[in-house]
């Protein structure tokens, strides 16, 4: 039985002959092997050509250094007898950190010439070839193992060749298989006390044994505690913590890597000459005070401790002092190295102590690296690594992470048991302020790996698209957690000739979304209301402390943000944003949101109103230029043909059409006029810098993730649910301190008459039927911001729900309304086939869309080319956007580092710069 670990690089040796080609064939899959003559005939086109070797073994390297790089067993099949051609396939192994493991076939001469003989390639090779891989063969057997070979396999003859069985052995860092949950705990240095205190915190109980010592512990629910090193040392009581520790390892309770204390204790019981500094002495005292028998079971078990442990299926590493994503689950004195020590910049600090390396602001893997060795205030993440080093033994804290709950818990010392050489700092690699992202995490072709949707690419012209807005006009990244996205338009309305005939035709009718959802297999949907501004996300921390902890941003009076689909901030100064915030975040207050959510921020998609506030430009420049020339052009066209008629001539067809279009030129200038109005009001007085901010209008209608949680599968009846409890809140909320966003007309929504402005005037000359009017000083006069979301669930298999459904969108529109949104009430649906159905198919109004395809789209004829949509990429790109916002939302509630969660926060911006109908 040959036994190879399950990464490493397997060398074949032996003459020409020996059967190492049938040998690799029979034990390795045939990819696992690379073959010098394969190499050969692919430079040559002759696996016998000797003169291509040079080239055949170039390419033979380059092929085994990819796979190793890759963490792929690999098998070289050559003669591989000479030092030197080994000598290179060790140092590869070494560049790789994986153990080079030589099997030897040690098969007669006679046999290997027979076998020669029987191939018509080989029946001419010279015997003298054979004889000499034999010698060269011979006077490499005894030297193979310091050439660098961690194991060697010698295979004597046919019968043992053929009898052989390789059996691949895990290495003893790959735990992927055991998957948790693990309470990993942060450096002890001996503070038994406080570990025993911080076991019990984590809920494990304690078992003691006659003289009271702690030798075990065990979670009743079945965890695993697992320990980052540095046991011992510096503090009061190591061999206590020794013998809990190696206790509950010993029971299949705890696990445990070396950390660099134990390595150097080790040496010392070992016999070895070590200088007796950083603790060991007081280490060294405390041992000889127990007997024989335990510090040789603490030397024994201090040699079995390993560098690094993978764990939970690869995505969790646990070492002592961090380690690049190169070396997991790598073995090598390099990794060990790393893993017990990490890496200096080759400087020295003012303390004279060595500067680390900050491995981890670099540090990109999907693995989570937790570690310790390097002493730090708090424990926080830094590109999805963590340091659990609070320094207990100098005073600080006693540190341990649940996984995979990301939850930190800690316990104070009890003490200052050794006085440390440098105050506590963050100084753990990476730090609190280390680089939170690289170009390189964006830039050219990326491929997103979802949970949703799978793999999505994003292409390089289009993620440089996406690098302009974000390196130019998006907020601070840190405060940019979520991009909602594109939403996609219910199929085009069957034609209809005698509505058409009359001007009553529709391009969008909300028929086809029903039959839509039905099709996929969805019976309940709900339909909101679709709010007529501009999409927003809020983010609102409880108070300035959690955004600067939670995430990150280091300026004062920053409490969340308020930002467009595309990044960019709603407003240019600071203030007016906070303003909005703190009136959001009493509405939680209020409403009881913070404890029944357990969080301290929440993440919200809304709509800002009016559509003025944000489109001014595109109002003056697209929409209100044909409205103007309408209103200049057609009184006159009209009085001319009116005039033409009254004075007999046939003008009646012309005069009919010109007035058929004056009216639809006046529906679209009132279209658009219905979602916009002015905003702000003068200062109270010169002392504000910024004034009031009446008009504005916040339409929340979805949760979107808070501490530790995606809410985006939540039911959206129940994410209308909470957000009414904010309305309500919003409305009870009196007027004063932070008070300062009013309604349009400052009035109850149930009221008439609304005055509002056309962007291009100065005369508040349009009504809008959705906003209503009060009288100063009522009790509808009160100040608010947010605004409803009404909403109709409909039976997609019931046809009076339907039709109810249909009714409500008609009444809906001719209010004013854009439209609605129809959604699954369940979100995240998947068809029968695993696809995800569309989250949400809007279904805009008939007036509404003549803001999008001009004044006179309902005329028959435009209506016959304007239903010649093609909806498919817009579809395929609403199901991509969505899938890439859920795992952000995903990543961001598992606590994962800036990078990952703007990976698929970037993905998403960059899947807009992709060429579409921009009226669907």
């Amino acid at each position: 039985m040959l036994a190879v670990p399950d990464l490493s690089l397997v060398v074949l040796i032996g003459a020409t002959g020996s059967g190492k080609s049938t040998f690799a064939a029979r034990h390795f899959k045939p990819t696992e092997v690379i073959s010098s003559d394969f190499c050969r005939g692919l430079v040559s086109d002759d696996e016998n050509d000797q003169s291509a070797s040079g080239d055949a073994f170039e390419l033979l390297h380059f092929i085994v250094g990819k796979r190793l790089a890759a963490g792929r067993l690999t098998v070289v099949d050559a003669t591989n007898v000479q030092t030197e051609s080994r000598a290179r396939l060790v140092q590869l192994a070494r560049e790789h950190d994986v153990l080079p493991v030589a099997i030897v076939l040690d098969v007669p001469e006679h046999v290997c010439a027979e076998r020669n003989a029987a191939r018509a390639d080989r029946a001419g090779l010279p015997l003298r070839v054979i004889q000499r891989h034999q010698r060269e063969l011979r006077r490499s057997l005894g030297k193979l193992e310091r050439e660098g070979f961690r194991k060697v396999h010698v295979l004597r003859g046919e019968r043992e060749a053929e009898a052989a069985e390789v059996v691949r052995e895990r290495r003893f860092n790959d735990l992927r298989h055991l998957t948790g949950p693990f309470d990993i705990v942060g450096d002890i240095h001996g503070c038994r006390s406080e570990l025993e205190t911080l076991l019990g915190r984590l809920g494990y109980e304690l078992a003691r044994d006659g003289q009271g010592r702690a030798v075990d512990a065990v979670h009743p629910e079945g965890r695993t505690a697992v320990f980052v090193g540095d046991l011992v040392d510096r503090g009061p009581d190591s061999p206590g913590v020794l013998r809990l520790v190696t206790g509950m390892v010993a029971a299949g309770h705890a696990l445990c890597v070396s950390g660099n204390h134990e390595n150097k204790l080790g040496r010392y019981l070992n016999g070895r000459a070590v200088q007796h500094t950083h603790g060991l002495a007081e280490t060294i005292e405390q041992l000889e005070k127990e007997d024989e028998a335990f510090r040789a079971g603490a030397a024994e078990f201090i040699r079995g401790l390993v560098s690094h442990y993978v764990l939970d299926g690869g995505g969790l590493v646990v070492c002592h002092a961090g380690l690049p994503e190169k070396y997991h689950g790598r073995t090598s004195g390099r990794v060990r190295s790393f893993a017990l020590y990490g890496d200096t910049t080759g400087e020295t600090d003012e303390f004279g102590l060595p500067v680390r390396y900050p491995w981890a602001e670099e540090y990109r893997g999907r693995a989570a690296v937790v570690y310790g060795h390097t002493p730090t205030p708090r424990a926080g993440w830094v590109n999805n690594t963590i340091c659990l080093d609070t320094g207990c033994v100098f005073g600080g804290k006693l540190t341990a992470l649940r996984w995979p709950e990301r939850e930190v818990v800690d316990v104070p010392a009890e003490r200052v048991w050794y006085e440390p050489a440098k105050p506590l700092a963050t100084e753990a690699p990476g730090g609190a302020d280390g680089r939170p992202l690289d170009l390189g995490d964006v830039a050219g072709r990326r491929v997103v790996e979802t949970r949703h949707m799978g793999r999505l690419a994003v292409r390089e012209e289009n993620a440089a698209a996406a690098l302009e807005v974000m390196s130019r006009f998006a907020i601070d990244p840190r405060l940019l957690p979520y991009l909602p996205p594109t939403m996609a338009p219910c199929a085009t309305a069957k034609p209809s000739e005698e509505a058409d005939a009359r001007g009553e035709g529709f391009l969008e009718h909300p028929r086809e979304a029903f039959a839509e959802y039905r099709a996929a297999g969805v019976r309940e949907v709900v339909c909101e209301e679709k709010h007529m501004g501009s999409r927003a996300v809020v983010l609102v921390c409880r108070d300035e402390t959690v955004a600067r902890e939670r995430f990150g941003v280091s300026a004062a009076g920053v409490s969340g943000a308020l930002y467009t689909r595309t990044g960019r901030p709603f407003f240019d100064d600071r203030e007016t944003t906070e303003r909005i915030l703190r009136r959001v975040r009493d509405c939680v207050e209020r409403a009881g949101l913070w404890s029944e959510l357990d969080t301290e921020w929440l993440l919200m998609d809304a709509e800002l109103m009016p559509w003025s506030l944000k489109a001014t430009g595109l109002l003056r420049t697209q929409y209100a230029a044909v409205g103007a020339a309408s209103r200049a052009a057609f009184p006159g066209v009209l009085g001319a043909l009116e005039a033409a008629a009254d004075r007999g001539v046939e003008v009646a067809a012309l005069l009919d059409r010109q007035r058929g279009r004056a009216a639809d030129a006046a529906a679209f200038t009132d279209a658009y006029r219905r979602y916009c109005w002015r905003v702000g009001e003068p200062a109270p007085s010169p002392a504000e810098a910024v004034p009031g901010l009446a008009g504005i209008r916040l339409a929340p209608f979805q949760i979107l993730a808070v501490e530790g949680r995606s809410l985006a599968g939540l039911p959206h009846t129940e994410q209308l649910a909470l957000i009414d409890r904010l309305i309500a809140a919003d409305q009870s909320l009196p007027s004063g301190e932070g008070a300062t966003v009013a309604d349009a007309s400052g009035a109850d929504a149930t009221g008439e008459g609304a005055t509002v402005a056309d962007p291009t005037t100065d005369d508040p000359t349009v009504t809008d039927p959705t906003v209503g009017n009060a009288p100063a000083g009522s009790a509808a006069d009160r100040i608010r911001l947010l605004a409803p979301t009404r909403r109709l669930v409909v039976d997609t298999e019931d046809e009076a729900s339907v039709a109810a459904g249909v009714e409500w969108w008609l009444d809906l529109t001719a209010e004013g309304g854009e439209g609605m949104v129809v959604k699954p009430v369940r979100a995240l649906v998947r068809q029968a086939d695993g696809r995800l159905v569309q989250p949400g198919i809007k279904c805009r109004g008939r007036e509404y869309l003549r803001i999008v395809y001009g004044p006179e789209y309902t005329r028959p004829e435009n209506l016959r080319c304007l239903r010649v949509r093609h909806l498919g990429h817009k579809r395929s790109l609403a199901l991509r956007e969505y899938a890439l916002g859920l795992e952000a939302l995903d990543r961001l509630a598992d606590g994962e580092p800036l990078w990952r969660v703007h990976e698929a926060v970037f993905a998403v911006l960059a899947l807009e710069s992709e060429p579409v109908d921009p009226r669907l």
